[in-house]
Order: C-alpha cells, then structure tokens, then sequence
C-alpha cells in the first residue's frame, strides 16, 4: 500500500450526465458507482492513470446544506472553480479527437510557454486545459 491521493473531486450538476461526458467523450472508465441513499460516490479514472480517481460529485447532503449546494451550482456553471489540466502527448491530435467526439472547445491549441494548450468545459461548466506535455 502507498500514501497519497487517490480521488480528487469535482462538483457536477447531473451525474449522469457526467459520467456520460467523462466515459463516452473524453475515454475515461468507471471505477466506483455506488448509491447510500440520496447519495451517489461516483468516480472515474484515466485509463493510462488507474491510481487516481476523479469524483463526478453531486454538491447536497451530507457534505453540504441545500442553500450551499445551490450556491456552488452557479458556480460550477459560470466556470468559476479552479481548471483541471489533462496532460496528452499532443495536444492538437488530442483536440482533434476530443472535437470529433463533441467536446465543445472554449479555447482551440496554443502554443506557448513551450508547450501546447486548449481549453473546455464540462456539461456542468468544469473547466480544463488540454497541455501537451513537455
């Protein structure tokens, strides 16, 4: 066993609709679906990446009230929570393939700072940056 981070999560608008994007758009796969009651843990995983999990999180009880919950709602949909990076070997193939697939770009590749970038949302308006890695 090791020591480090194993889920790092997300706040999602509709899980389903989530999960749908995450699997079907970007080639991610399920790794946990579990439901306790109202309550759904839901993650995924890169496959090249199977150490780390991203959870597609529904903001509500028990982690926070309704008032709170609605709070990060509109701020999950404005895209105002920190980007998420997806490092890929090229940058352009990747937007290429990610496009084709219907993931709607906010910023097409760049080249700078030495590398290559893009950018999109998720259908909740999460925010990542596509970077080629160096």
């Amino acid at each position: 066993m090791t020591d480090g981070v194993g889920v790092a999560g997300i706040y999602v608008r509709d899980q389903d609709e989530a999960l749908a994007f995450y699997v079907e758009q970007l080639g991610f796969v399920v790794h946990t679906d579990a439901k306790n009651g109202e309550f759904r843990w839901l993650t995924v995983q890169h496959p090249d990446q199977p150490g780390l999990q991203l959870g597609l999180f529904r903001p509500g009880p028990p982690m926070v009230d309704k008032d709170t919950a609605d709070t990060l709602d509109a701020a999950v949909a404005k895209g105002a929570m920190p980007p998420l990076v997806l490092t890929v070997g090229d940058c352009r193939a990747a937007y290429e393939r990610f496009a084709a697939k219907g993931v709607e770009f906010t910023q097409e590749p760049v080249s700078r700072f030495g590398s290559v970038d893009a950018s999109f949302r998720d259908p909740s308006g999460n925010g990542w940056k596509l970077v080629e890695a160096r």
